[in-house]
C-alpha cells in the first residue's frame, strides 16, 4: 500500500484526499499536513471567540458556477446541495455583476464546510494540522519530507497544493527537480493581495442596511463589506452578526508588509466613512491574504505539474488552474488522474 502525503488541507487537498479515497482506497495511505490550525485555506471561515455558532466567511464569500462548469462538474455541485452544504444564494448583494447563465451558492455553515466535508469523506485518512513542510528530500524509492519543530517522515508520493511560491520556497531537492522550463513557468504565476477583516457583534445588535453584502467601487481601501449572516440568509435570535471587510488589491499591496497594529486601524476608519454609526464590535479577526486570487496561472499546464515521475511529486492547486470553486475541483481530478495512473 502507497503512502501518499498531500501537502495542504484546502479545497484542492481535501478534494483529492477524498477521491483517492473513493478510487483507490484499498492502495493508498492517506495523509494530510496543512501548516494552519485548521482545515480551509483561502476557504476561510473564522468564528467568533465568544460564541462559536456566529461566523465569518474571510476568503471566499460565494460560489459561482458557469454553464460549462455546472455541466462537467455537475456530480460535485449536487453532492454538496444534497448535504445542504451549498444552497442557492437569494440574498441582494449590491454591485454584483449579474449574467443570467451564472448559477450563484452560498455555504450555511460557512465556506470552510465545503473542504471539511471532503475531509470527511476521507474517512481513515490522517489529518494533521500544523504541520508546515519546509524540505523534500528523495530517499530510495521515496521522499524523506520535514517539517518545522517535527521530525522527517517518509511517503511513496507526495502532492503539494500550497501557493506556487511557497512550493518554490521548499528547500532540499526541489532546486534540482524542477528544470529550467518548469521554473520558468512556475515563476510566472501571480497572485493578488488583500486583507480582510471578521467583525463580531453580540446577540441582538442589528445592522440595518439594505442589502445583505456590496462591492465598494469609491473607496481607496475597502471592496467589499457582507453581512454574513444575512449573506447565508441565516436566522439565528442567540447569535449576533458578523461583518466581513474585504480590501481592494492596490490597498493590500502597499500595506502588504504592515502589521496589524499599522493596518487594521485603517481599514476600520475607511470602514466607518462607507457605514457610518456601525455599532462597535465585541471581537475582530484580522487576515492577511498574501496569496489571494490567482492573476496569472502555470502556462500550457492544466491542473497539475508533474515534478518527478518514480517516485512520485505533483503539484496542483488554483495556481494551475483559476482562484475559484470550479478551478480547484479541476486540478484535484488531474492530480488525481496523475496518482492513479502512477501508483
Amino acid at each position: 500500500m502507497s503512502r501518499v502525503l498531500i501537502v495542504g488541507a484546502g479545497l484542492t487537498g481535501s478534494l483529492c484526499a477524498c477521491l483517492l479515497r473513493r478510487e483507490m482506497a484499498n492502495k493508498v495511505k492517506i495523509v494530510v499536513w496543512d501548516k494552519s490550525r485548521g482545515a480551509g485555506g483561502r476557504m476561510s471561515t473564522s468564528r467568533s471567540p465568544s460564541n462559536a455558532a456566529c461566523t465569518a466567511d474571510l476568503g471566499a464569500q460565494y460560489i459561482s458556477a458557469t454553464p460549462f462548469y455546472a455541466q462537467i462538474h455537475q456530480s460535485f455541485y449536487e453532492e454538496l446541495l444534497a448535504h445542504s452544504i451549498l444552497k442557492p444564494l437569494v440574498a441582494p448583494v449590491e454591485g454584483m455583476i449579474m449574467k443570467e447563465d451564472l448559477r450563484d451558492f452560498v455555504t450555511p455553515k460557512g465556506v470552510s464546510s465545503i473542504v471539511k466535508h471532503y475531509l470527511r469523506e476521507s474517512a481513515g485518512a490522517e489529518v494533521l494540522f500544523e504541520h508546515h513542510v519546509t524540505r523534500v528530500c528523495q530517499k530510495g524509492a521515496g521522499w524523506e519530507v520535514h517539517r518545522q519543530g517535527g521530525e522527517a517522515e517518509t511517503f511513496d508520493a507526495v502532492v503539494l497544493t500550497m501557493p506556487v511560491p511557497q512550493i518554490l520556497q521548499l528547500q532540499g531537492d526541489m532546486r534540482s527537480l524542477i528544470d529550467e522550463s518548469q521554473r520558468r513557468k512556475l515563476e510566472a504565476v501571480s497572485y493578488s493581495s488583500r486583507y480582510a477583516l471578521g467583525l463580531f457583534y453580540e446577540a441582538g445588535v442589528r445592522i440595518d442596511v439594505p442589502w445583505a453584502a456590496k462591492y465598494i467601487a469609491d473607496n481607496p481601501c475597502i471592496r467589499f463589506i457582507s453581512i454574513d449572516d444575512k449573506k447565508r440568509s441565516l436566522d439565528s435570535p442567540d447569535c449576533g452578526p458578523s461583518v466581513v471587510v474585504h480590501t481592494g488589491v492596490p490597498f493590500g499591496v502597499r500595506h502588504l508588509e504592515g502589521t496589524r497594529e499599522e493596518v487594521e486601524p485603517l481599514i476600520l476608519g475607511e470602514l466607518q466613512k462607507v457605514l457610518p454609526g456601525l455599532p462597535q464590535p465585541i471581537s475582530i479577526k484580522f487576515q492577511k491574504w498574501r496569496y489571494s486570487q490567482v492573476t496569472a496561472a502555470v502556462p500550457d499546464c492544466p491542473g497539475q505539474m508533474t515534478l518527478c515521475s518514480s517516485p512520485l511529486l505533483v503539484c496542483g492547486g488554483d495556481g494551475f488552474m483559476h482562484s475559484n470553486f470550479d478551478g480547484c475541483v479541476e486540478s484535484a481530478l488531474k492530480v488525481t488522474e496523475v496518482l492513479k495512473s502512477s501508483l
